[in-house]
């Protein structure tokens, strides 16, 4: 542990020193299937997590500034090594500088000039602290709340969230939506919930918004007192929250309504005056995600005393800033969301923070240097043939079902054959011109910058639908899948190694990147992503009787991930990681099918001790490789659709027949389950 400590300083230091000295920062190479990696004393057919993981989680301790380590997370964190030196040459890069050169730079000089920072202290939220000290009625706080809106971007919007949105059941037009929020905690459960745990996790966020409060200027005893305001007023809100397993059913978020309707569910709300202030005058009708919050939060408005309500905007005002704020704020927010919260021992380094900011706020701007330095078009085209590989594989395990009639196959090749894929980088870059950066003004160059954001979204109510636009930036580790654009997105920063590694055969590669690949492909058929057509719209293209089997079968995947244990007595939530589950099993299985497909006509042999297909499955279990911390695994539990990664390893191949034959695994086993859950 020590020695791998010494090495982490070492390389800070280094690629410090040569980022000022302008030269390109060296990472330490890591193939996509790593031997030393392996636990070889370990059963593959008993645990094939420690055999494929076990040296990696032995040599690799979760950080003292994570809340958890893994194969993805240390591809991000190596990865913010490279933004960090092309953020610091754009930042000294003088009269030379590109326009958006000049706008990455200034603002991470902006986000690393603490002494500037410290001298502002909580200046900045002063225009803001004003209008709620001087609010006299429930129309005054509607223009402190559009204030908000207007100009922050964040998973906790104040009271309710606004935005565009594509139409769920007219893919080609764009809307307005108002969903539910306003909760400082990170789910409704958090307040509703009564074991032991919860209660001590309330208690101490209480203490936490006290301490916000008395940095704001109230004493401990108003500070206390406005604490357990906050909760009370937020615990009733979250009693209109509907559950995240509820949401993801994507018939529950979807109520299109004339803008009247919305006024007469929570007529205290003066939304005309609301959606003027936000540019929004004009809409006629929207998409209420979720009825029963604005009914609830109706019921609220019309009950909380209006001091109440100041202390609640006081503490979410602080809440959303705090990131931009001083060291107090900064400090005051760690201790809990990441500490508490994630279990995270010590605060990130500046300039990660920084480099995350940048990413965040001004992404394609920073994501189009990052691309023309490291990201290359053969790594583009290699991808895509492996993607197009995968589809191929797909459209045969369709073809191939059995318990899919003719009729809903068809549809299904339809949505598979109208896909688009979405490699590396977008083709055309976002327009930063109108965003303002100052060199030494981190919160007006992030309120300038998350400002362009909302206003960018909002501008496309009412409008046709322009596809082809990006929502992870390039230098994102990560891939998804968009249901109702029907896409699937590969950011350049996911294709790199481990996760994808040119050095390397075949096997590994499509057992890690491919499998993501397939992943996010079979996305489009899961549980959630099966009700939406080939252009995106939410419409039942299934029979009845199809419909029925699909759940059948995807009900056996929820069961078995139920069984699991996320940490102590928290159970895996199965119901609502199953969309994962489903596109982590259909995935590998495609992968499996297109790298036999490519390796056809190779011949291929052992090596390292391991033969071709063990050296497949291995390279899919060593992407999920991680150290989890307790506090973070009990988080996601409640929070994250995804399963643990152990058992996005074990669950998957324990149901896939190939596993069992590339390791001679026998029945009765732990990694041959009986009988085996399969939907694709």
């Amino acid at each position: 542990m020590h020695s791998t400590m010494r090495v982490s300083i070492s390389l800070v230091f280094l690629t410090s020193l040569l980022a000022a000295q302008g030269a390109d920062p060296q990472l330490p190479y890591t193939p996509s299937l790593d031997l030393t990696a392996m636990d070889r004393t370990a059963n593959p057919c008993v645990d094939f997590y420690q055999f494929a993981c076990g040296g990696w989680v032995k040599n690799n301790p979760i950080p003292a500034d994570q809340s958890s380590w893994s194969a993805y997370g240390k591809m991000q964190d190596e990865n913010r090594t490279l933004l960090r030196a092309l953020l610091e040459q754009a930042a000294q890069a003088g009269a030379t500088r590109t326009p958006n050169q000049q706008k990455i730079g200034d603002y991470y000089g902006a986000c690393m000039n603490e002494p500037a920072i410290e001298r502002r202290g909580a200046s900045p939220l002063a225009p803001q602290l004003e209008a709620i000290r001087n609010m006299q009625s429930i129309s005054d706080m509607a223009r402190i709340v559009a204030d908000s809106h207007a100009r922050v971007v964040a998973l906790r919007s104040m009271l309710f969230s606004v935005d565009a949105e594509q139409d769920a059941r007219d893919s080609t037009e764009t809307i307005a939506g108002v969903d539910q929020s306003g909760l400082g905690l990170p789910d409704r459960d958090y307040y509703l919930k009564d074991d032991a745990k919860s209660k001590e996790l309330r208690d101490r966020y209480v203490d936490h918004v006290a301490r916000v409060l008395q940095l704001l200027g109230d004493t401990p005893e108003q500070a206390a007192a406005g604490a357990h305001t906050v909760l009370r007023i937020e615990t009733e809100l979250a009693k209109g929250h509907m559950s995240r397993v509820d949401r993801r059913n994507p018939d529950n978020v979807y109520h299109r309504m004339p803008r009247g309707k919305l006024k007469e569910m929570t007529p205290s709300w003066p939304w005309d005056r609301y959606f003027e202030q936000m540019g929004m005058a004009e809409i006629t009708d929207l998409n209420v995600t979720s009825p029963g919050y604005f009914s609830t939060l109706e019921t609220q408005l019309t009950s909380v005393p209006l001091n109440d309500w100041k202390t609640y905007l006081r503490w979410h005002t602080a809440l959303l800033a705090s990131p931009y704020l001083s060291a107090a704020f900064v400090n005051a927010d760690f201790d809990f969301f990441s500490k508490t919260l994630a279990g995270a021992r010590e605060l990130q380094p500046r300039w990660k923070r920084c480099v995350n900011r940048v990413d965040r706020h001004l992404g394609e701007a920073l994501g189009q240097v990052y691309v023309e330095k490291y990201f290359t078009a053969d790594t583009r085209a290699r991808t895509l043939r492996m993607v197009k590989q995968i589809e191929t594989a797909m459209e045969e395990d369709v073809n191939s079902l059995e318990w899919m009639s003719a009729a809903t196959k068809k549809q299904a090749l339809e949505k598979l054959h109208g896909v688009t894929n979405k490699i590396g980088h977008p083709d055309t870059w976002r327009d930063y011109s109108t965003v303002t950066i100052a060199a030494g003004d981190f919160f007006g160059d992030a309120t300038s910058a998350m400002a362009f954001e909302v206003r960018r979204h909002l501008n496309k109510i009412g409008k046709p639908l322009v596809r082809g636009e990006w929502y992870m930036t390039p230098p994102t580790v990560n891939a998804n899948y968009d249901a109702q654009m029907n896409e699937i997105n590969f950011p350049a920063g996911v294709l790199q190694p481990p996760a994808f590694d040119p050095k390397m055969d075949d096997a590994p590669n499509y057992g890690n990147t491919g499998g993501t690949i397939g992943h996010e492909l079979t996305h489009g058929f899961d549980d959630e992503g099966r009700r939406f057509d080939a252009r995106g719209n939410l419409r039942d293209w299934w029979t009845e009787a199809d419909g029925k089997e699909f759940e059948r079968r995807a009900s056996c995947i929820s069961d078995q991930y139920s069984s699991y244990v996320a940490v102590d007595d928290v159970h895996v939530n199965g119901k609502l990681t199953l969309g994962e589950d489903v596109a982590d099993l259909g995935g590998l299985i495609l992968a499996y099918r297109a790298w036999l497909e490519e390796t056809a006509n190779k011949k291929l042999d052992a090596k390292d001790g391991l033969t071709p297909s063990q050296r497949f499955f291995v390279g899919y279990g060593q992407s999920w490789c991680s150290n989890t911390r307790p506090e973070t695994l009990r988080m996601r539990a409640v929070t994250d659709p995804h399963s643990p990664e152990k058992y996005r390893t074990n669950g998957v191949v324990s149901n896939m027949t190939e596993f069992s034959k590339a390791f001679a695994c026998q029945a009765g086993q732990p990694m041959v389950k009986e009988p085996a859950c399969k939907v694709w």
